[in-house]
Order: structure tokens, then C-alpha cells, then sequence
């Protein structure tokens, strides 16, 4: 993973500084909240409903043992013993003191880690594949593809007040684990006839109260083109993006409006009157950043552990676990470990610091140290030793992280809702409580396989309920939380934005809705179809039917 240079570690130190001058100030009366708002807001700190939230960056959604287990060590001193990871593979911290924060930035900075453009409008951290570098899909790694945006993108002169938020993600395998359509400027990488590794450009895309999926921009950009190409397109939406209207803002809004074609043409002219030498960056560069991302020193081992076999033969709970979070590995021997997130008895995404400290040792035992945040809310070990898996899921167990529900109905997606957001309608958490508990038996949630539930808690959407198999949006009426429900979402390379079934739901009735939509499920699905692929193949209307009687 990529480490600090002299400047990085300097400039991280001196933001700092500035910060804790700005909060003494803020502390002290001689600034005014209106003028403390965009300080704090550039240093990553929100003020929800009841408190201060800091969150805090995971670039690519890679970091290492120290790092989580400085993020532990946060959670117990400066919050409530805990964290929440989130939908942008970042982290954060919901109770800090203010007084606090700059220390707290302080000691972030000790494991090179900050908060910097983690809130503003601004280019977001660059979120990608949490499988990267381990799985036989993967054109190519897209982690230094990810950390030459990153560097290009930290306190752009131009791009550091945008229109809106911005948000990049880069996926390097044929299947996307990083939900690119769903981003202003999703990246996907890809090899061309003549066998050369390049970039498809996509633009446009986004949630929130207009979910769009994002369009093709550009087939094919090359190593050397890829950021001047993006400069380009940056300059363009900077000069023609809304800001008399922050809905109307987003990138997203501006395609749609000109379309895709004009688009196009307004980047290309901006590309070519800009000199791309001047950004572009150079083969030993790459060479330097990409070195960062070696693959780590895998053993020469055998596919097949009879130790392993053995355990998978024998102990029928970890075979349940092996199944559902245990993915193939590109490195025979190998396999990814999957980390669940979300408990029966707990809120989507939460984590303690004592649970911090603990994967870090398993990290360190087990997958070379590295840690993976995904956009799903839940953790990653990359590299794990397939005989080292059931000692992993041993000391899964003693955390209370083996869950074994990856990619089932209980692995929800869900924002912090009125639980803490200002922003919220509704809440989401109880109602993702609700959902475990009505599904809670391992043999119902097998039998009803991959299952995409997602719920947000304003229209704002970062549950991403919008392209959830199932998606649910809570909103006010009449005083009163009613629930829309949504289906046909997908984040994938088939990605789709759900459609509303119709009137919405009240907290008491919506999770008979949702057994309703299962049982459905069940009963018309054939061979080995997934929820998302009954509903493709018979439509809206049945489930309609279930949810609110014949028309």
C-alpha cells in the first residue's frame, strides 16, 4: 500500500496545526459558526443531529493493522468505543468532542491517515474494488490508478470548490465490485485489440434524488492520457455546472441536460487546448507509485489442504461461513476472506474498537497485514492462506465477526438515518434491526440467496437504496415514517436503478411487505435464479400484487 513522502507527512502536520488554531478560535468567540462551517467542513467534520462526526479517509478502501488499530484506539478515547464504516469505504466517528478533534487528527497523522476533502465540493475519496490485486477477473490492479487520482485530486487548485461533491471510483475486473455507474466519473479498465491496458471512461453518474446511471464518455483512454483527459472533463463541468441550484448540481444533471454527446464534444475541445505533458504523469512515476502495490510474497502451495478440507467436512458452521464470505483467489493456496459487518444484534457498518484491534491481529497473522473497507459496509482479508482459513474464522468467532451472511438478505446497506443524521427523514437502522430479526434462521436466508437489501434514510441516498435488489427510502408524511419501496436495483455491471412499487409503507407494515415480495420470490423463481433475475424475468406486476392486492 502507498506510503507517505516527506511532503505528505509535512503538509498533514501543518493542516492539522491550522485546525487546531481554527477550532481555539471557534472555542474562543472571535469566529462565528458560519465562518467555523467551511474550515471544519474542509477537514472532514459534520455537525449531525446530536453531536460532531468526524470521517475520516481510507483511500481505495486500503489500510494497514496499524492504521486500524490507531482507529480502535480513537474509537475508545475520543468517542464511544466504536466506529461506522460507510458506503465510500471511509470511516467514522460519531461522538467526538470538539475539543478533541484536533487531537484526534493529530494522531491519524501518526499512522499517515487524515480527513482532508472527505466533505466539500470537492473530489471525494476514490473508491474501488475491495478484491484488488487477488481475484482472476482483474484486468489489472486499479489501487495505482487510484493513488495517482488521489495525488492529482488532493487540493486541486481548480477542483477544490466544484459546483457540488464529486466522487470517482475505478474498477479493474470484469465484474464490478465497485459500483462505478453509480459515480460523476466511474472508470473502468480494460485491454484493447492490440493488447494494451487503458481506460473506459464513464460520466454522469449518481443517486440521491435524481439516480442516474452513468454513460460512456470515452472507450478508451490511455495511461498517459487518462488525466489530462480528466482535467478536461473537470474544467468543463467547473464552467457549465449548476450553482444556483444545489440539486440541480451534480455532474449527473449537466449530461443529462446537454446530453452525452455535447458533453463529449465540450471535453474534447477542452482537451485539446490544454498542454497534457503538463499533467500527464510519466512512465517512472507510475513505475514509483505502482511499485507500492506489489503483490505480497505468496508461498508455493497446493490448491487443495487436507486440513482444510478436513474442517469444511466436519464442522458444518464453518463450512456455513466458508461458503458464503470465502472468495476465490487468483494464487492457488489463496483465498479472500470476507468480514462481516453486520450482526443480528447491531446497526450495518458499526465496528468496535476492541473488534478494530482484533482484525489488525488477524490481519497481521493471516493476510500480510492489509486490511480492505468495502462499499458495502463490510471488511476484506485479501490473502488468506485457504489453510489458515478456519483458525481465522476461530478467532472471527471470539471478536463476534462471523456472521456468515455476506451477500444475503441480512447484509444490508444502510446510512446512520434519524438515529443521527440532521439530513434524515426517517430512521434506518431500526428498520435493518427489524429485517435480521425477521430472517434471522441461516437456513431461510440460504434458501434465499444473493439478496441486495439497501435503505437510506433521506432522499440523499447513501444507503444507495436506488440499486438495491430490494431498496427502501424513508421519508416524512404527515408526521409519520413511510417507507417507498423499490425493486430491480443493481450496482453491477448490469447496473439499474430500481423502480418504485408504488404507495409507501408505515414502519409497522413494512416488513410483511418484504417477507410478502421473498415468499413471492420463492415460489416463482427457477433453478438457480437470484431475486434480481425472478424479478427481471416476470416484471413488476406480481409483486405489486403481493404488496398491495389485485388492481
Amino acid at each position: 500500500m502507498y506510503r507517505y513522502d516527506e511532503f505528505d507527512h509535512q503538509f498533514v502536520r501543518a493542516r492539522t496545526a491550522q485546525f487546531r488554531n481554527q477550532v481555539e478560535r471557534r472555542l474562543a468567540g472571535t469566529i462565528t459558526e458560519d465562518q467555523f462551517k467551511p474550515l471544519r467542513l474542509m477537514n472532514g467534520l459534520y455537525l449531525q443531529l446530536h453531536a460532531y462526526m468526524l470521517r475520516v479517509a481510507i483511500p481505495y478502501g486500503t489500510l494497514s493493522s496499524k492504521q486500524m488499530r490507531q482507529l480502535g484506539m480513537i474509537a475508545d478515547k475520543y468517542d464511544r468505543g466504536y466506529g461506522h464504516f460507510t458506503t465510500r469505504q471511509n470511516i467514522q466517528f460519531n461522538w467526538p468532542e470538539l475539543t478533541a478533534v484536533p487531537d484526534i487528527l493529530d494522531d491519524l497523522a501518526d499512522v499517515e491517515m487524515h480527513a482532508i476533502q472527505t466533505s466539500g465540493n470537492c473530489i471525494r475519496n476514490v473508491t474501488s474494488d475491495p478484491w484488488s490485486g487477488s481475484t482472476a477477473d482483474e484486468i489489472e490492479d486499479p489501487r495505482p490508478t487510484c493513488e495517482i487520482l488521489r495525488q492529482w485530486s488532493s487540493l486541486h487548485p481548480e477542483f477544490t470548490f466544484l459546483p457540488r461533491k464529486f466522487k470517482i471510483a475505478v474498477n479493474g475486473a470484469t465484474e464490478d465490485r465497485a459500483a462505478i455507474r453509480a459515480h460523476d466519473i466511474g472508470i473502468q479498465i480494460v485491454r484493447n485489440d492490440e493488447g494494451e491496458v487503458g481506460y473506459h471512461v464513464l460520466v454522469g453518474g449518481g443517486l440521491g434524488r435524481t439516480p442516474i446511471m452513468a454513460q460512456s464518455l470515452n472507450p478508451f483512454v490511455t495511461r498517459e492520457q487518462l488525466l489530462p483527459y480528466l482535467e478536461a472533463c473537470m474544467r468543463v463541468y467547473n464552467r457549465y455546472g449548476r450553482r444556483d441550484n444545489k440539486y440541480k448540481a451534480r455532474i449527473k444533471i449537466l449530461v443529462q441536460e446537454e446530453g452525452i454527446d455535447k458533453f463529449r464534444s465540450e471535453v474534447e475541445k477542452e482537451y485539446a487546448a490544454l498542454t497534457p505533458a503538463d499533467i500527464a504523469v510519466d512512465q517512472e512515476e507510475i513505475d514509483r507509485i505502482t511499485a507500492y502495490f506489489s503483490p505480497p510474497e505468496y508461498e508455493d502451495l497446493s490448491d487443495v489442504d487436507t486440513d482444510y478440507q478436513r474442517a469444511l467436512e466436519t464442522n458444518a458452521e464453518f463450512k456455513s461461513w466458508n461458503d458464503n464470505n470465502v472468495a476465490a483467489h487468483k494464487i492457488a493456496g489463496y483465498a479472500i476472506a470476507n468480514i462481516s459487518l453486520k450482526p443480528i444484534d447491531g446497526a450495518p457498518g458499526d465496528i468496535t474498537g476492541e473488534q478494530m484491534r482484533s482484525v489488525a491481529d488477524m490481519a497481521d497473522s493471516f493476510s500480510f497485514g492489509e486490511i480492505r473497507a468495502t462499499h458495502e459496509q463490510n471488511l476484506v482479508l485479501a490473502n488468506v492462506k485457504k489453510a489458515d482459513l478456519f483458525a481465522l474464522w476461530m478467532r472471527l468467532k471470539e471478536a463476534k465477526l462471523a456472521d456468515d451472511n455476506i451477500g444475503l438478505i441480512s447484509d444490508i446497506i444502510c446510512c446512520p438515518g434519524m438515529d443521527y443524521c440532521a439530513l434524515a427523514t426517517a430512521r434506518s437502522i431500526p428498520i435493518a434491526q427489524q429485517i435480521y430479526e425477521r430472517f434471522k434462521d441461516p437456513a431461510r436466508q440460504k434458501a434465499i440467496g444473493e439478496m441486495k437489501i439497501k435503505i437510506s434514510g433521506c432522499i440523499n441516498a447513501c444507503g444507495h437504496h436506488h440499486v438495491g435488489h430490494i431498496g427502501i427510502l424513508g421519508l416524512e408524511k404527515a408526521g409519520v415514517e413511510n417507507y417507498q419501496v423499490k425493486l430491480g436495483g443493481d450496482a453491477t455491471e448490469t447496473a439499474a436503478v430500481g423502480a418504485v412499487t408504488g404507495k409507501g409503507f408505515e414502519a409497522d407494515e413494512l416488513i410483511d411487505a418484504i417477507e410478502r415480495m421473498v415468499d413471492l420470490y420463492l415460489d416463482k423463481k427457477e433453478g438457480e435464479e437470484r431475486f434480481l433475475d425472478t424479478y427481471r424475468r416476470i416484471g413488476m406486476d406480481p409483486f405489486k400484487e403481493v404488496l398491495y392486492g389485485a388492481a
